[in-house]
């Protein structure tokens, strides 16, 4: 509709002031000449706006200019005020749950009841199952460096190493993922992901950013995201398994997988016959190691083997354990 179009472009030009006449067009969907006609109207409706010509040119709003009207629709009002109302807003939460409660103030009293009944009709919480939430004492000096967009410090421990060395980053920006928060970064011109609860300290440097490219937090991250979950040594594993644990096992590693389980039948002595294409050997091994007897790898070979392996080295282990712990004590030489 006209309306929210106009709308829409009042609120871009509140937000930047300045705008070309093409950009708005490209965030709209719509063309220039329609973008001139919808300057026309806010211009004869009274809203102070208007073009400039030139290099420098674009489509103008008076500065200080500023309107009362959100333009939310109740679905997106609801939305706002139920996710600020959620059990687990993470690290933003009391900045979520103020805003909230801001904007239900704000609206029109005819409104209020709608939304009050989602907010306390719809929770969100981001946190998974069996899991302690993070800490994250580096998240608010990251935030800050985002804001001034500076480049930054970090001492960051990876999983694998027993220090947490230094590393100067450009940001790109935060991401939270299932209630995980990741700084997106550069790091010697190259964009990578950093656990946030693994910054161990966050340095200013007080320098501008100098980010390697000019694409934006969502682009750089769909490309890490996608590179992290793109399967590079994806296995198919065929599995005998015993019917009462075939659910369970189906349902808890899914995360291993790169597809979905396949069922294949049923053997003679009861046992299903299932297929799954694990993202790797490693990832294979460990998930059904556990299982002992009641899951038995068919195949690959090379997995058969492994497990094979792993299960005489865990039982030499125990074994050695419990040889050691049947000899008696040395006596005393006193």
């Amino acid at each position: 509709m006209r309306s929210d179009r106009l709308l829409a472009t009042l609120l871009l030009l509140q937000t930047h002031g300045r705008m070309a006449a093409p950009e708005i067009a490209r965030r709209l969907e719509v063309s220039t000449r329609t973008v001139a006609r919808d300057v026309e109207a806010l211009s004869a409706a009274g809203v102070p706006v208007y073009c400039e010509r030139g290099r420098r040119g674009g489509v103008v709003l008076v500065e200080g200019y500023r309107t009362d009207v959100t333009g939310m629709t109740d679905e997106e009002v609801r939305a706002v005020v139920a996710l600020g109302s959620s059990a687990d807003g993470g690290a933003l939460g009391p900045a979520l749950a103020s805003a909230s409660r801001k904007l239900l103030a704000a609206l029109p009293e005819a409104r209020r009841p709608g939304v009050d009944r989602a907010r306390r009709r719809l929770l969100v919480e981001q946190q998974g199952w069996r899991r302690a939430p993070e800490d994250l004492p580096a998240l608010r000096a990251l935030d800050a460096a985002l804001v001034a967009d500076e480049r930054v410090r970090l001492r960051y421990a990876t999983a694998d190493a027993p220090t947490a060395p230094w590393r100067t980053v450009d940001p790109y920006g935060l991401v939270s993922k299932a209630g995980t928060w990741y700084l997106v970064a550069a790091h010697r011109g190259v964009p990578k992901m950093f656990r946030v609860s693994r910054v161990r300290e966050v340095a200013a440097t007080g320098v501008p950013a100098r980010r390697p490219d000019e694409r934006d937090l969502a682009e750089v991250w769909v490309e890490l995201r996608d590179r992290l979950e793109t399967p590079s040594a994806e296995v198919e594993v065929r599995l005998r398994v015993d019917p009462a644990w075939a659910p369970t096992l189906r349902r808890v590693h899914l995360a291993q997988l790169a597809g979905p389980w396949r069922h294949e039948g049923v053997e003679a002595d009861g046992r299903e016959v299932l297929v799954a294409p694990f993202r790797s050997l490693l990832a294979a091994r460990a998930a059904l190691l556990g299982y002992a007897e009641t899951v038995e790898v068919v195949g690959p070979d090379e997995l058969r083997a492994e497990m094979a392996d792993a299960a005489r080295r865990v039982v030499a282990l125990y074994t050695a354990e419990l040889d050691r712990s049947s000899l008696p004590e040395p006596r005393s030489p006193h």
